[in-house]
Formats: structure tokens, sequence, C-alpha cells
């Protein structure tokens, strides 16, 4: 089943998405834990939600169904080696996601929400794993922000 939304900002509706709704509680889950650090904030990228630091460097994007492969998952930058750490000793949990045309992705980590029942997914390490993705990319100023918390 696909479901329609909208995004409306000043009165105009500037997107518009079919989404399937398999994954919108882990969608909902990511938005807490992205949302919750500084200056992060969300907009449609390459039709997907995406969170963007100060709007311009990406944090994580969320893939429901992405280009049909029915799962649920989630695509962080990850500093060197992580995501061949990751990957290698948890394939069933962690992949490498596809890269871009331009390299996009290709060093970050992707993490596969719908492996588990949702009450054994463990969203402290989510979480973790999104805190790191943004000690990667935040500017300085805001980590310190985030450390001072």
């Amino acid at each position: 089943m696909l479901v329609s939304y909208s995004i409306v900002a000043d009165g105009c509706a500037v997107a518009v998405r079919h989404w399937p709704v398999m994954g919108t509680h882990q969608l909902d889950r990511v938005r807490g834990i992205a949302l919750a650090l500084p200056e992060v904030h969300e907009r449609l990228s390459h039709g997907e939600p995406c969170f963007f630091v100060r709007n311009t460097r990406a944090l994580c994007y969320y893939h429901d169904d992405h280009h049909g492969d029915g799962r649920i998952t989630l695509w962080c930058p990850a500093p060197p080696g992580l995501q061949e750490a990751l990957v290698s000793t948890e394939p069933d949990r962690f992949f490498t996601p596809p890269a871009s045309a331009k390299g996009t992705f290709s060093a970050w980590l992707g993490v596969f929400l719908d492996t588990a029942c949702e009450d054994e997914l463990d969203w402290d390490e989510i979480a973790a794993i999104v805190e790191d993705a943004f000690r990667y990319v935040a500017p300085k100023v805001l980590v310190t922000k985030l450390d001072s918390r």
C-alpha cells in the first residue's frame, strides 16, 4: 500500500511522495534521533527523507524500499575504516550503500532497520551511529554544542 503526503511551506506544496508505509515507525524513531542533534533539519533529497546539518551537510538518509529492494535502511557517513569493519563482521545488520555516479555514499555505512522485530532493534546503537555521523560531518562548534548538553 502506498501513502501520499506533501510537505507544505508557506502554504505551498513543495513535494509529494508516494511511499510504502512499511517503515513509518522506524522513520519516526530515526527522525527523533536526528532532529535532537544541534541544527539538524529534515528535507527530501532524491525523493527520500534526509537529515542535514545546517541544511548543507548530509547526516543520514532514511530509505523505505529504495529502488524496490523491499528493505528499510539508514545510510550515514562514516569515518574511514568503520564501514568495512562493521560490514565484514555483521553483514546481516550492516551493508555498503550503492555509490552514486559521483562516488557519494561509497564510504557511508548502511544499517538495516528491518532485521529484527521492532522490540529487538537496538535504538541506542542506532542513535550512537547517527551521533558518530554527526561528529564526523558537523562543524566543530556544533560538536562542542552537543558535548555541552
